[in-house]
């Protein structure tokens, strides 16, 4: 399993977002500094992180992005699911009727826990983690 390029940068621009202090605005212009992710990239991940409410947003002047939530509770794979939509190992599990073995497939009924192993190991990760604000 490998990731976007897309959710790669969204979890490289959150894991800097959550470096700065809670409460800090920050730019996209920002972000693609701080992470060299290019900036029109930048902005169409903090659109998608802010329209999965991951980050909230203000116009104007002191505007900007900020963290919608502590880091502790924003995980991988909230990040991953707001640029990529539900993590599925496969298309059959998303209920898509695209794959020539269907009629005979006996793993059908199983991926569903393998997502949710995958998801659960994503979920296990938070913002803290990356940023390194893990306290003991």
């Amino acid at each position: 399993m490998r990731l976007s390029s897309l959710a790669d940068y969204a979890v490289v621009m959150m894991s800097a977002a959550a470096r700065h202090r809670a409460g800090t605005r920050l730019s996209a212009t920002s972000l693609a500094s701080e992470t060299g992710v290019p900036l029109p990239t930048a902005q169409k991940v903090m659109g998608k992180l802010a329209g999965a409410g991951l980050l909230t947003s203000a116009r104007g002047a002191g505007g900007g992005f900020m963290l919608a939530r502590t880091v502790d509770e924003i995980s991988i794979a909230d990040i991953v699911e707001a640029v990529e939509g539900p993590i599925a190992m496969t298309s059959c599990v998303e209920g898509r009727r695209d794959c020539e073995l269907e009629g005979n497939c006996r793993m059908k009924p199983h991926w569903s826990v393998v997502n949710s192993a995958v998801k659960g190991a994503l979920g296990g990760v938070t913002l803290a983690t990356l940023a390194g604000k893990v306290t003991a």
